[in-house]
Order: structure tokens, then C-alpha cells, then sequence
């Protein structure tokens, strides 16, 4: 399942690496966790000359490390790194900093190396081999998510969502039940904000996947169940005989309306 195909440069096209990225304003910091030297180097100057500030990790070691020290804006992380394998550093990155954009490169077109990648916290993923621009383009849209999420958390006007115990802080992003404290990841809290404001709603799976991973590709059910499937483990009395967030069969979930 985890293969670095040999060769593999990740590139789908050597003129890409000397283009120019659209400068953005003000910098964005990018942390590259590569150990391929040629998709390091390309990512690095390509984003460097757009005016990124550009830091690079060759291990997965290094790459928490460095994450944690520089605090980037956003990461571009290898699946497959020596010391420490791209899926734990996305995991450790997940625990050291929920909010921090990640977006993980992967060598193959793997279905099953994505989604573990996008339960492990990814917020996106590239195939190899990938254009340039498409980097730019997916570390622009989980910006723009990020960013929107934090515009959102810093509002004045968003009142707490109430349902019974459960308590949802969307300012403070903060989620207690019955006065105590509940962790979740970033896509566990968007997911249950979204259902505890709109109690009663049906929401598809693709509804979800598109509107809190900004995916419309299909074949994704179980990253969806899955988060399910955790956010039930931490606000439901019984996950098993769920009372809040409930399954609607053959078309995706929906939170009690019962008063």
C-alpha cells in the first residue's frame, strides 16, 4: 500500500518548475516535507520566487520538528518519508496544532492511502506525478478554508449552539457536554457545528464531503463514516444506539430534532 515508486520525480510536466506562482499578499509560510530532492528543490524555488517563505524537512522527523518551530501556514507533506512515515507526522501535526493546513503528496493513485491520509487530518492530497499549479491551486483553496474558518471563529455575533447537554462554541470552537470539555479535530467540530445548527436536516454524504472536505469526487463513503463514527464515540452516551447525530439509510446523517 505505502510504495515510493522508483524514479518518480512527481513532476507531470519539467516546464512547471519554471514557472511562476501568482505572489501572494502578505507571505505565506509553506513547510515542504519531501525526502525527494528533485520535488523539493522544484517546490521550493517555484513557491520561493512567488515570494513564499519556504522551509524544507527531508524526514518525517525533521518535518515535526520544524513544523513545530516555524509554525507554517500551510504543509506540504510526503506519504512516504524515512524516519517517520508521512501519515504519523500528519497525525503528530494534528495533535501539536489542529487548525495548521496539511496536504499530503502521494505516490500512486492509492484510494486507500487518501483516505487514511484525510482520517489521519489531511486537509487535501496530490497525486504524484502533479503540476506545479496544482499545488498552488489546492494550497490556495485549504488556505481560503482555513481562513474562513478562523474569520468565522473570531466573529462577535455567533452565538453558542445548544442542544440539550451538548454545547457548540463556534467562536471559541469549543464543544462541552454537559459542562465538559470534548476534543475534536477540525473536521469533527466543522461536521457537528454544521449538524447541530440545523437540526432535523438530512446532509448527503457528497454534501458533506464537498462541503467540509471541498472534495466532489465519489468513492469516499468512509472517510465520511468514519468521522462519523468518531464524533459518536465522544458525544454519544451509547455510539452504538446514537441519539444526536443519526444515520439516514442509503442517504447520509442528519442531527435529532426532538426537543
Amino acid at each position: 500500500m505505502l510504495e515510493k515508486q522508483s524514479g518518480e520525480t512527481g513532476l507531470s510536466h519539467p516546464i512547471e518548475a519554471t514557472g511562476t506562482a501568482a505572489a501572494p499578499a502578505p507571505a505565506i509560510s509553506l513547510l515542504v516535507v519531501e525526502d525527494d530532492e528533485n520535488i523539493s528543490t522544484a517546490l521550493a524555488e517555484y513557491f520561493s520566487r512567488s515570494g513564499y517563505t519556504v522551509t524544507t524537512a527531508a524526514d518525517g522527523v525533521a518535518g515535526v520538528e520544524t513544523a513545530v518551530n516555524v509554525r507554517p501556514d500551510v504543509v506540504v507533506l510526503d506519504l512516504m518519508l524515512p524516519k517517520m512515515d508521512g501519515l504519523t507526522v500528519c497525525k503528530e501535526l494534528r495533535q501539536k496544532n489542529p487548525l495548521m493546513p496539511i496536504i499530503m503528496l502521494t505516490a500512486k493513485d492509492d484510494v486507500v492511502d487518501k483516505v487514511l491520509g484525510l482520517e489521519m487530518g489531511a486537509d487535501d492530497y496530490i497525486t504524484k506525478p502533479f503540476s506545479l499549479r496544482e499545488v498552488e491551486a489546492r494550497i490556495k483553496s485549504v488556505l481560503r478554508r482555513s481562513r474562513a474558518a478562523a474569520a468565522a471563529g473570531d466573529g462577535h455575533d455567533e452565538t453558542p449552539i445548544v442542544r440539550g447537554k451538548l454545547r457548540v462554541d463556534p467562536v471559541r470552537r469549543e464543544v462541552t457536554i454537559a459542562d465538559k470539555h470534548v476534543d475534536l479535530t477540525p473536521k469533527e467540530f466543522d461536521l457537528l457545528r454544521l449538524f447541530a445548527a440545523n437540526p432535523g436536516r438530512v446532509f448527503p454524504r457528497k454534501y458533506l464531503l464537498e462541503k467540509i472536505w471541498d472534495y466532489s469526487y465519489e468513492g469516499y463513503d468512509r472517510t465520511i463514516d468514519s468521522h462519523i463514527n468518531r464524533l459518536r464515540a465522544k458525544i454519544e452516551d451509547n455510539p452504538e444506539n446514537p441519539q444526536l447525530v443519526l444515520t439516514v439509510w442509503g442517504i447520509g446523517y442528519k442531527f435529532t430534532d426532538a426537543e
